[in-house]
């Protein structure tokens, strides 16, 4: 068993053992659970029976195709058959499926670069992940997947730029937060059109809450859900059954198909502000790891990741690298799995003893010490952080000693002092940190010292709002004149759903954000609300 896998295993066993006094999960989601934490089952259990792919009755691509994490030679290519998604199962039997998928040059497949055969095991959902490699770098790919009479529809894909090459630019996509009951994936109809490298996904995929029978805010008069999805989820197949709701989406799946997505999660994946084992309310830690371990796994199986991101039970390696010739480095965080427990109960809160005690950590102490070797190690014209939540200070008053948010940064203050400490001392001259969480755009400059406005701006923020969390939203909400004369180094903040696009060139960086009028209606068109650029060398935003 892998370190990770080992940290939480006793645990789990314990709350396994003690199961019957609860009854958020069923005792076959627990037996699945701790299963997990001892790495079983694992693809290609002995006595899987096949089913023979002609026996599929109905399209079993109803989830559509996604590809992540390019690398400079292998694309990360990914399905999910289900041609019942909204059932258990998906509609197959507990049978393994064999899955033809085909890369080529171009969207006709008429240049095969690569092919070959996966098998979709019951045990990982008959997802698939293929890791496609000995490919050129730097190259557009078209993907696509068979299995008896049915053929997937095309992705698109790209590989990363070659080791040291000095590539001319890269635009990338950033978004956040997509609550289903929130309103309809617009956004993403745009995005799938837009013309980016690739898309970083820095949160809440999906969210625990229900779902009722009409979709909550999109109003289906067309259609009627399932029961099944009007509960939070707490098993399993809960947590399965609802990433099959929100890949029926179309929006979401058609910008799954046109680009590559880096993903990671926040809390709405496992459950709302949670914090390391520590769960929003109180479970027992031991019980709490077991829905953890649930929540985890299917999202390793919902979402175009690599191996070395599988789940070991409760725990799993989300945080990784990637590189983009010398132009840029990508640090993904995880600042949800291994933080410290949030100060003064996770309410706003002026910053004090129990805030600032420098053994609290949001990225956990291994982690943190990665993030800063790699910095070191750098030599990238752009260092680029996709994480979760708001990095920058962010006064929610006037008042001379203001409350600041416990569940983001503020409230880890010793954190990110370590953190900047890492980049000055690593010499970067270009840091970049990318945003979710806040269902708010905002562009910060990231100040030496953010008690004095006029001190050194050491790096951008980039926050990206949400897709759909918090409804239709506004283009200047209630607290905006508040935020805006609270926090000098904030350049800009809107409330509206959208996303943000980000274009890296060797000369400077230019920060579009493009926002949608609703969500709670679908077909909203497109607009730029704002644009910045930081010259690489002088950090700081500029409107463009």
């Amino acid at each position: 068993m892998t370190p990770a896998g080992q940290q939480h295993a006793p645990e789990i066993r314990a709350a396994a053992r003690h199961l019957g006094r609860r009854r958020f999960l069923t005792v076959t989601g627990a037996a699945a659970a701790l299963a997990f934490a001892t790495n079983l089952p694992t693809a290609g259990v002995a006595g899987a029976a096949e089913l023979d792919a002609r026996r599929i009755r109905k399209n079993p691509f109803t989830l559509g195709v996604a590809s992540g994490d390019p690398l400079p030679s292998s694309a990360l290519l990914w399905t999910r058959l289900a041609p019942a998604p909204y059932e258990p199962g998906g509609g197959l039997p507990q049978e393994r499926v064999t899955v033809q998928w085909e890369l080529a040059h171009d969207a006709r497949f008429r240049r095969v670069a690569r092919r070959g055969t996966v098998t979709a095991h019951p045990e990982f959902n008959h997802a698939v992940h293929v890791e496609a490699d000995h490919l050129d770098a730097g190259r557009t790919y078209y993907f696509r997947f068979r299995t008896g009479s049915w053929v997937s529809e095309t992705g698109r894909t790209r590989t990363a730029p070659a080791p040291g090459s000095r590539p001319g630019g890269l635009t990338l996509a950033a978004v956040s937060c997509q609550a289903y009951h929130d309103g309809y994936f617009t956004a993403y109809k745009h995005l799938a059109q837009d013309d980016v490298d690739v898309v970083f996904h820095l949160g809440d995929y999906l969210y625990e809450y229900a779902v009722n029978a009409a979709g909550g805010a999109r109003g289906y008069t067309d259609r009627t859900l399932p029961a099944h999805f009007n509960k939070e989820t707490r098993t399993l197949e809960d947590y399965r059954l609802r990433y099959a709701l929100y890949k029926s989406d179309p929006d979401l799946r058609a910008a799954h198909a046109a680009h590559p997505f880096v993903v990671t999660w926040d809390d709405h994946e496992t459950e709302n502000n949670y914090a390391g084992d520590v769960s929003e309310n109180d479970d027992p830690p031991a019980e709490f790891l077991l829905r953890r371990a649930a929540a985890y796994r299917a999202y390793w199986e919902n979402l175009p990741l690599r191996r070395p991101q599988l789940p070991s039970g409760p725990d799993a390696q989300l945080y990784r690298r990637l590189v983009w010739g010398r132009l840029a480095q990508f640090d993904i965080l995880d600042t949800r799995q291994y933080r410290s427990d949030q100060a003064y109960g996770d309410t706003a809160h002026v910053p004090g003893p129990e805030s600032d005690d420098p053994a609290r950590t949001i990225t956990g102490a291994t982690q943190e010490r990665w993030l800063l070797d790699g910095w070191r190690r750098s030599r990238a014209q752009w260092n680029v952080v996709p994480q979760q939540v708001t990095f920058s200070e962010r006064r929610l008053d006037l008042n001379a000693r203001a409350k600041l948010s416990m569940d983001a940064w503020d409230g880890y203050r010793a954190s990110r002092e370590r953190v900047l400490a890492g980049a000055r001392a690593a010499d970067l001259d270009n840091l970049m940190v990318l945003t979710g969480d806040v269902h708010v755009g905002y562009a910060f400059d990231i100040k030496a010292d953010f008690d004095d406005p006029s001190s050194r701006t050491v790096g951008t923020e980039i926050v990206a709002t949400s897709i759909a969390s918090g409804k239709d939203g506004a283009d200047k909400p209630a607290n905006w004149d508040t935020y805006t004369r609270a926090n000098p180094h904030l350049k800009f903040y809107n409330g509206r759903r959208g996303y943000v696009t980000v274009a890296l060139g060797r000369e400077a960086a230019r920060a579009d954000f493009k926002t949608v009028s609703a969500v709670t209606t679908p077909g909203a068109p497109i607009r730029t609300a704002a644009s910045f650029v930081t010259e690489a060398g002088d950090p700081g935003l500029k409107p463009a």
